[in-house]
């Protein structure tokens, strides 16, 4: 397993988790926006260092999992804490409504059939866990599951609960790190960052009708968000409640934590056996007589 990772934000593993409690803000020690970005840089640098040794060193593979209210920033975080990772290392997707034929599997199917592979990064811009969130808040949803069995709800998520936490717990157990990240935004800033995409015309795009009506399940939400949170964060797979009303601080957060991740893993690129290191004295010499 791996070396966890601690923060003032990792979520208690023994379910005593107050989201309400959580901050959406920095602490008032929290560095300059400036600070900020000037550390994220140097976070970045180090992760694309070590996914170079990720890949080559071939044992572990990463997996990024990003929830969150509308807008706090889950797209703009995954673009700037990966910045200038090699693509050919890291794999992004995105999990919306599901199709016709992934109902038809169990709720873990399609984020299971995207998982990164040995010796790369794997982010999971929303999850499985949306079957335990917005799946919570509309349970109506379950109709078109087609589930063999009517569960009563009160049951339903304990045993999906159940699920993750022993589906991450396989993954980690084979070599899966998991860092678990939850933008925490708060109501008002996610009221604001709505007004700028509605006021600013290269914004428009990115706002739907169905983000203020699902706005008025707030209340809902937080608390599928704090059960969720603390029935499956563990030292395996821990989530990260980071304040999410400043940017920069939040970016700068999740990029630290995902590098000293790498950094504990102890990667190392691989040594050559004797025949091979023979070879390669070889063709060096060759190739200078050459020149």
């Amino acid at each position: 397993m791996a070396t966890l990772i601690e923060s003032p934000y990792l979520v208690p593993f023994d379910g005593d988790f107050d989201l309400a409690a959580a901050s959406t803000t920095p602490p008032e020690d929290a560095p300059s926006k400036k600070t900020c970005k000037k550390r994220l840089k140097d976070a970045c640098e180090r992760i694309a260092d070590l996914q170079r040794i990720l890949y080559a060193h071939d044992h572990h593979s990463i997996l990024l999992v990003f929830q969150a209210m509308d807008a706090a920033g889950k797209d703009g975080t995954i673009r700037a804490v990966l910045d200038g990772v090699n693509p050919a290392g890291c794999q992004v997707f995105s999990f919306k409504q599901p199709s016709t034929l992934e109902l038809d599997h169990d709720f873990l199917w399609r984020t299971a059939k995207r998982l990164p592979e040995r010796g790369r990064i794997g982010v999971f811009n929303r999850s499985y866990y949306e079957e335990v969130l917005v799946v919570r808040v509309h349970p109506e949803y379950l109709g078109g599951q087609r589930l063999p069995d009517p569960t009563p709800l009160e049951e339903l998520w304990p045993q999906r609960f159940a699920s993750i936490r022993d589906h991450e717990q396989h993954l980690a157990r084979n070599g899966t790190v998991i860092l678990k990240f939850f933008l925490n935004v708060s109501k008002e800033e996610q009221r604001l960052r709505f007004l700028s995409r509605l006021d600013e015309p290269e914004k428009n795009w990115k706002f739907s009708t169905s983000d203020v009506r699902e706005r008025q399940h707030w209340d809902a939400y937080q608390h599928a968000y704090a059960d969720a949170l603390a029935a499956t964060s563990r030292a395996h797979a821990p989530w990260y409640a980071v304040p999410a009303d400043s940017k920069p601080f939040m970016r700068l957060t999740i990029a630290e934590l995902i590098a000293d991740q790498l950094e504990a893993l102890d990667l190392r690129y691989p040594e050559v056996d004797a025949e091979v290191a023979a070879n390669i004295d070889a063709l060096r010499k060759k190739l200078r007589k050459e020149g």
